[in-house]
């Protein structure tokens, strides 16, 4: 069971000393201290063993990342509590969220005390993590021919640079057909990431314990704003998701080939669905979002992926975590919507005013939307 809600900076502040300083998995402050000229990452070397205390996930709606951990979480229907980091009203920049994550970064698990911030180290750690009888297993026995073949196609989905796809088709929507990115996104993605750099830079000066992450993330807008408007290069990556498609297209003829056991299904890597599915089936979701799947599947292209797609769509944990995402309105305006309404309405108004307000509240989330969304995805 997955509970979602919203964590404050002070609930957030009052919590951490609560649970006594949550650490990192090197036991250390979840502030780093690094080099300034460093990309400020979090490395989660060693991942301990450790089960039954609270999950709890940090994330936001639209991110990739996020959708992949939370899609792990249902599919092996662990207890968790979710808290919407709400990127398009910056909270993923705002000091109480940089301190949890240098690189102000979604998803985010705390588990036991220990931060998690990679999400490849996250699905991990669950897996490692909660493996008891009776929990779905997504990664087989380490050694067997299934763990490599797992391991292969999560290696090689986990490294197609997805921000680069959405920022690129945002930015050039003519190589899209019946994308789900609002109209506006592409006049107002290069404002913004100019108005987000002028706002880490305040940021940084308010907090000067921050500094050096909050300069690693102006360097990593900067590049990503010139590598993701940059068509020649997008283009070179369009034709590597090429390849990668022919490749998994081809292992699913493979499972069509083989003879499943009677009342089962194949998936990518065999008759189990694996990590290496969660891969793939957020990829082909987020590529059905920015209006990519003409190019890579369907009218006969590359049939077994998608017949995949129409069954993966269909699982439970797919539908109940994924099920919305690609509705702009459901998923992302209207939650910020509640958000603006909640932070904004008196106490005194009580709960009936408060729903009253959320209409207006949604109309100006969703103008709200149509400037901060584009960076959100």
């Amino acid at each position: 069971m997955v509970r979602s809600r919203h964590l404050s900076p002070h609930t957030l502040t009052d919590k951490m000393e609560s649970e006594n300083s949550p650490k990192s998995l090197h036991g250390k402050s979840p502030v780093i201290e690094r080099d300034p000229e460093e990309d400020v990452h979090q490395e989660c070397s060693t991942i301990p063993h450790r089960s039954g205390s609270k999950l709890t996930l940090y994330h936001w709606t639209q991110s990739f990342n996020s959708q992949k951990v939370r899609l792990a979480i249902a599919e092996k229907g662990l207890l968790c509590e979710e808290y919407d980091v709400s990127l398009p009203l910056s909270e993923h920049n705002e000091p109480w969220f940089m301190h949890l994550n240098p690189t102000g970064e979604v998803p985010v698990l705390v588990h036991h005390g220990d931060i998690i911030c990679d999400p490849t180290q996250i699905m991990d750690y669950l897996e490692q993590s909660f493996n008891d009888e009776g929990t779905p297993k997504l990664i087989p026995e380490e050694g067997s021919t299934y763990y490599h073949r797992v391991q292969h196609y999560r290696e090689l989905l986990d490294s197609l640079q997805m921000d680069a796809y959405t920022h690129g088709c945002i930015l050039h929507p003519e190589i899209t057909v019946d994308s789900h990115i609002p109209a506006y996104a592409a006049t107002c993605i290069r404002t913004q990431i100019g108005n987000t750099q002028s706002e880490l830079k305040k940021l940084a000066e308010q907090n000067p314990e921050l500094k050096d992450a909050y300069a690693a993330k102006q360097r990593r807008l900067k590049s990503k704003l010139f590598d993701h408007d940059n068509m020649k290069y997008l283009k070179k990556l369009l034709d590597e998701l090429e390849s990668v498609m022919d490749q998994v297209e081809t292992e699913l003829q493979r499972r069509v080939e083989e003879t499943p056991e009677e009342g089962g299904e194949s998936w990518l890597c065999g008759d189990f669905f694996s990590m290496a599915d969660i891969s793939l089936a957020v990829t082909l979701h987020r590529l059905k979002f920015l209006g990519l799947s003409r190019r890579f599947w369907g009218d006969g292209n590359r049939a077994n992926l998608e017949t995949y797609y129409e069954r993966v769509v269909e699982r439970p944990a797919f539908r109940r975590v994924l099920g919305h995402v690609n509705n702009i309105l459901i998923s992302a305006v209207l939650p910020v919507a509640f958000r603006v309404a909640r932070k904004n309405a008196p106490v005194i108004l009580g709960t009936t005013l408060v729903i009253g307000a959320i209409g207006g509240a949604t109309y100006l989330a969703f103008l709200y939307m149509k400037k901060r969304l584009t960076l959100s995805i």
